[in-house]
């Protein structure tokens, strides 16, 4: 499908807003890897070919298996996450869905456990940023495909 609009060019201080809420994540203390799972299992909750490339890249980039992206979608069921990574994930599709789910107790008290309050928060804030990535690349139908992950600066580099 071709895209129908640039919206990074046709206003771009939409982009920088959201950029904003990319630029705090990158340094709210939460692993990247674990952000990248929950933006990479929310965009496909979505359908968001842009998201779901450029963060599949950016996994393998930071070194993720791909037998971890392959069963991302079926974690539940698939060895290899962690408890933190589980309830994160588990969160994400509660908050991804919030409409049909109304993020229940039980993945609530799941995420407590794992997350401290400012953890959970700024977990939130991640995957309410991703859902906005999402409805906007498919809303204007970026192109998928052409993303190269860039190189990220390590904590203490």
């Amino acid at each position: 499908m071709p895209q129908r609009l640039d919206y990074a060019k046709t206003s771009p201080g939409a982009s920088r807003a959201l950029y904003g809420v990319e630029t705090y994540l990158q340094s709210c203390g939460l692993d990247a890897k674990l952000l990248d799972l929950v933006r990479l299992r929310a965009s496909q909750i979505n359908g968001c070919a842009f998201c779901i490339d450029m963060h599949w890249k950016d996994l393998r980039a930071e070194g993720e298996s791909e037998q971890r992206l392959y069963s991302l979608d079926a974690w539940r069921e698939a060895p290899g996450y962690s408890e933190r990574e589980q309830a994160a994930l588990a969160w994400a599709e509660a908050v991804t869905l919030v409409a049909a789910s109304r993020v229940p107790d039980e993945v609530y008290e799941q995420a407590r456990r794992q997350f401290t309050d400012k953890e959970l928060v700024d977990l939130t804030l991640a995957i309410t940023a991703i859902n906005s990535w999402n409805r906007m690349s498919i809303s204007f139908r970026k192109d998928a495909g052409e993303y190269q992950p860039k190189a990220r600066m390590k904590k203490g580099a």
